[in-house]
């Protein structure tokens, strides 16, 4: 039997950096952490780590985003590989990334100071380590594409919600403005949403009526390649 030849090879790390997005009504977030760890100490990062031997890049990825968020029913997905070779003043390091949606209302406060995390819209983030902003423009891009054909903005958004807010997610995501009449019209078109007898109250005293996002409903159509916009 032949002898393998990895050991004659450079040995590499391999880590995970999770961009995780939240929605808190008017804006697309990213939930940051101060890097504890040189290089790079005290600077804004994306939540990460390296894999373990035993565990897959996924199981890795998901045990770091239950420990920072304390959730473990979240939406995730591989994003890309990031691999240059002086990315990482560290070492040779090579960055799985994955891109999450998450309730901003389901992130415990405690875990915010445990982590010393704070949620920055896209559009005013700071200075960030090695690479991690070129991910998370990645990211977004990536969550622009999906929305379009995909429910899973629906991740973002309360299991109840009226369709201003609904608009308000996709205006957040697009960083564009809709026309209500036909934003509306499409969605409602889709015959994904299921209306509820009940009523928002807080932002109008008529009320705007609530609806849900029907998964059932939307598994049958599926198949049919729906268009979200």
């Amino acid at each position: 039997m032949s002898i393998p030849q990895y050991k004659f090879r450079d040995k590499l790390l391999v880590a995970v950096d999770c961009i995780i997005f939240g929605f808190d009504g008017l804006q697309i977030k990213a939930l940051l952490v101060k890097r504890d760890l040189e290089p790079g100490k005290g600077i804004n990062a994306l939540m990460g780590g390296f894999v373990n031997s035993k565990e897959s890049v996924q199981e890795a990825a998901k045990r770091v985003l239950n420990k920072l968020t304390g959730l473990t029913d979240i939406y995730m997905e591989q994003l890309a590989c990031f691999g240059d070779e002086e990315r990482d003043p560290g070492g040779r390091v090579i960055s799985i990334a994955y891109f999450a949606l998450i309730k901003i209302d389901d992130y415990n406060s405690d875990l915010m100071t445990e982590h010393n995390s704070r949620w920055f819209p896209l559009d005013a983030l700071p200075a960030l380590v090695f690479d991690h902003a070129n991910m998370i423009k990645l990211a977004k891009e990536r969550l622009q594409e999906k929305v379009s054909t995909h429910p899973s903005g629906f991740t973002l958004l309360p299991q109840k919600f009226t369709l201003q807010q609904l608009q308000a997610l996709y205006e957040a995501i697009y960083e564009t403005s809709f026309d209500k009449r036909n934003f509306t019209r499409k969605m409602l078109s889709l015959n994904i949403l299921k209306k509820l007898a009940e009523k928002e109250t807080v932002s109008s005293r008529k009320g705007a009526f609530l609806f849900e996002f029907d998964k059932k409903k939307y598994k049958i159509l599926e198949k049919e390649g729906l268009k979200f916009l």
